[in-house]
This record gives structure tokens, C-alpha cells and sequence, in this order.
């Protein structure tokens, strides 16, 4: 789709520029990105260092001959372009149905800024709008039972998230399982982020709050719409 490219060349020509040290996202959006990337480094000679965010992610960066490096080597990160399940008003973030929160938010929390591509069924006012799922949450296997009794007690409803082509539970990329954690009302998400990372056997959610910078979202009717997230109280002391 042209909207498809469209949002994909905005955000990557606007934000990617000569030695940037890139954090590459998952899912089925950032193949886009990473295509368009390979189009300018071998017509523009663009020099760029990618960190991949999963096992799809650094595949992606091989294939297309990009410059492959990890956090040990590159610590520190100009920008990180992902995805999203879905984004609300401020930018708040679920991110987690391709099971790769853990990494994505390792790698985003390295960058100095966050990217996200994304179309109008993942733009919303309020989270819970447009996803259904819940809140990706990776957990400790042996944990995932006292886990899930203590997201009910947050006013959560948890459920293992079992894998489609194996028998048995999705199993991450790093060896743990997915709590989809559906919700029914709108909640601080900030709060509720503390109060899941403090809960024992809980490794990362797939809440980001606070972390995305801009977002780029394909319209229906084929216009690309650049949102920034609103200035925080943060934001404003350090102006």
C-alpha cells in the first residue's frame, strides 16, 4: 500500500541520518523500514549501525546486508524505529503480540530517542480502544501461576498465552512465557507499570510509557499523521 511506504520513508529519511547507531523493531511494520533502509545505504552510501530488538529483527538486518551490532558494542543508541499494538494520546505504548517486549524495551530504553510506525487501527484516545488483548507481560515459567493471582488482585484478567503451531505456551526469546493481561477500564498506566516490575517472577511489560517520541500513523484515507508526545512535567525541567 502506498500509505504503507509513505509512513515508513517519512520516518526513517526524517530520523535516520549519516552514522546513526539504530535500534531495529519487530513485527510485520519495521520489514518495511528495514527495506527502505537497505535502499539507502546502497544508493546513498548511508552509514548506519542496527541493534536488533529480537531473532526476526537482527534476520532482517542480516539479509539486507546492514551493519549488525548489539548493546555490548553499542551501548548507546541515537534512535530506535518499532512498532506498536497500539498508542493512545500521549504516546503511552502496548507493544508485545509478537512475544518480544523484553528486548524492544531493553533496546528503546538505550536510545536516546523512539520512533513508531504504525496505521490508524493502532491510534486511539485511551488504551483498551483499539487492542483487545491485554498487556504482554513476560514472566518466570516456574512463577506464572502466583503471577496471574496477583494481576487479578491489580484488577487484571490474565491468561497464558499458548502457541499456535506447537503444544503448549508461547516461549519468548528469552525462555520465558506471555501473560496477556486484558483490562477493562483505563487505568495510570505509569502506577500500574511499577506495580506489575515490583511483582515477583515478573520479568517486563509491554506497557511503554513515557518512551515513544513521535509516532507516524498511516490514515485511511492514505495521509501520513505525525504525532509528538506531549511535554512532560520532566521534559519541561530539563528545557
Amino acid at each position: 500500500k502506498q500509505w504503507y511506504q509513505r509512513r515508513v520513508r517519512g520516518a526513517v529519511q526524517e530520523n535516520v541520518k549519516e552514522g546513526c547507531r539504530l535500534g531495529v523493531g519487530s513485527g510485520s511494520t519495521v520489514v518495511y523500514a528495514v527495506k527502505h533502509l537497505e535502499t539507502l545505504v546502497k544508493t546513498t552510501g548511508l552509514r548506519v549501525t542496527c541493534v536488533p530488538t529480537s531473532f526476526q529483527a537482527r534476520n532482517l538486518i542480516v539479509d539486507a546486508g546492514l551493519e549488525l551490532s548489539d548493546l555490548s558494542r553499542t551501548p548507546v543508541l541515537d534512535l530506535v524505529i518499532d512498532g506498536a499494538d497500539e498508542c493512545d494520546a500521549n504516546l503511552t505504548l502496548i507493544k508485545g503480540g509478537g512475544a518480544c517486549q523484553l528486548q524492544e524495551k531493553v533496546v528503546a530504553a538505550a536510545a536516546r530517542r523512539m520512533v513508531v510506525i504504525a496505521d490508524y487501527r493502532k491510534k486511539s484516545a485511551q488504551l483498551g480502544q483499539q487492542w483487545d488483548k491485554g498487556i504482554p507481560i513476560e514472566v518466570v515459567p516456574m512463577a506464572f501461576v502466583p503471577v496471574i493471582n496477583k494481576l487479578r488482585e491489580f484488577g487484571l484478567d490474565p491468561v497464558l498465552r499458548m502457541a499456535a503451531k506447537k503444544a503448549g505456551p508461547v516461549v519468548t526469546d528469552n525462555g520465558n512465557f506471555v501473560l496477556d493481561a486484558k483490562f477493562s477500564a483505563p487505568h495510570n498506566w505509569d502506577l500500574l507499570e511499577t506495580k506489575l516490575c515490583r511483582t515477583p517472577g515478573v520479568v517486563e511489560t509491554g506497557l511503554f510509557v513515557g518512551m515513544a517520541d513521535t509516532a507516524y500513523f498511516g490514515m485511511e484515507d492514505g495521509s501520513v499523521e505525525v504525532t509528538h508526545r506531549p511535554p512532560t512535567v520532566q521534559d519541561l525541567s530539563r528545557s
